[in-house]
């Protein structure tokens, strides 16, 4: 549970985390994107995409990782940064790292992405392989740092962390001040724990749902409980949504979803499968599986989301391996 001194992220914080990164973290943009018969032409919805796909390591993760690491003293930077990713943080952290010339260090899943891993090596960071659990690749990296002296940069348990990629959601809300329903990919929880905050903090009328893969339904099962529940690494290893196979969420994060969030939706990979094509054709976006859950969400479940006019769905990354893009973008649709 949350200490006293470990309060909610406030809407300072996180405009203080958006002056913070912005040399580093773009403003992307929002993207109106027509999905025949749930927006656009004879309908009275607007649906839009933020692009996260287009920061400069793909995804949202730079935001939270620029705003840790640009805060840490020259004796932190001396010592090296290390975190747990199976990916799109890896990139975030070492990307980061190099621009203040820290030391990088990567525990990462084994059946991390290639193209993921490939890009992480490139950035400069050293990788260290692990087995497929979050738990393992939790230990792993406090042996690091009781034998190197590494500073943690956690993936999303973590107030400066969950401020930055609060900026995220700042930028909606700045770009489409009346949206009425934003919906965001969820799995350790960093991204819709600051998104959430952000926009709840500027306009408490409009709702916040988290998604996530119905092959990696923890998060939804503790909103659900109101209680962390933690899920085996084989079962949300199964998900295509390599990004969202964390087995539990943050316990920061689950207090601000708690306070800040409407409701979390589970999507099928069926409906992953067709959000990224959807994404595809009506926007030329590349989303990667991770990314495309909460179009999923628009698309397939709207039974289960509240009436609405404007939407925005987080794109939330696009750093999807070739082989498996052409492989969805050619199969028979949903």
């Amino acid at each position: 549970m949350l200490t006293q001194t470990q309060n909610l992220v406030s809407i300072d914080a996180i405009r203080a985390a958006s002056a913070r990164i912005a040399p580093i973290a773009i403003k992307t943009p929002l993207l109106r994107a027509a999905f025949p018969g749930v927006s656009g032409h004879g309908t009275a919805r607007e649906i839009w995409l933020k692009a996260e796909s287009l920061q400069p390591i793909g995804a949202f993760k730079i935001r939270g990782a620029a705003n840790k690491i640009l805060q840490l003293t020259a004796g932190e930077i001396a010592r090296g940064v290390i975190t747990y990713s199976s990916g799109n943080h890896a990139q975030g952290v070492a990307y980061a790292a190099r621009e203040v010339g820290a030391k990088a260090v990567i525990v990462m899943p084994s059946n991390a992405p290639a193209i993921k891993r490939a890009a992480t090596l490139a950035l400069g960071a050293e990788i260290v392989d692990v087995g497929l659990a979050s738990s393992e690749r939790l230990a792993v990296a406090e042996e690091l740092v009781q034998k190197h002296g590494y500073v943690v940069i956690p993936p999303y348990d973590d107030e400066q962390i969950i401020a930055g990629q609060g900026t995220c959601g700042l930028e909606i809300m700045e770009e489409l001040p009346d949206v009425d329903l934003v919906l965001v990919p969820v799995s350790g929880g960093g991204l819709l724990s600051g998104v959430a905050a952000a926009v709840k903090q500027l306009s408490p009328k409009t709702k916040v749902f988290g998604i996530e893969p119905e092959l990696a339904g923890d998060t939804a099962e503790s909103f659900r409980a109101g209680e962390i529940v933690t899920w085996p690494a084989e079962l949300t290893s199964r998900t295509i949504a390599d990004g969202l196979r964390t087995q539990s969420v943050g316990v920061r994060n689950f207090a601000h979803i708690q306070a800040f969030v409407d409701g979390i939706i589970t999507v099928t990979e069926a409906e992953i499968r067709a959000a990224m094509r959807a994404i595809v054709a009506a926007t030329r976006l590349v989303p990667e599986p991770s990314g495309a859950v909460s179009t999923a969400a628009l698309l397939f479940h709207d039974h289960q989301l509240p009436e609405y006019r404007k939407a925005v769905a987080v794109v939330s990354g696009g750093n999807v391996d070739p082989l498996l893009l052409a492989q969805v973008l050619t199969e028979s649709t949903l």
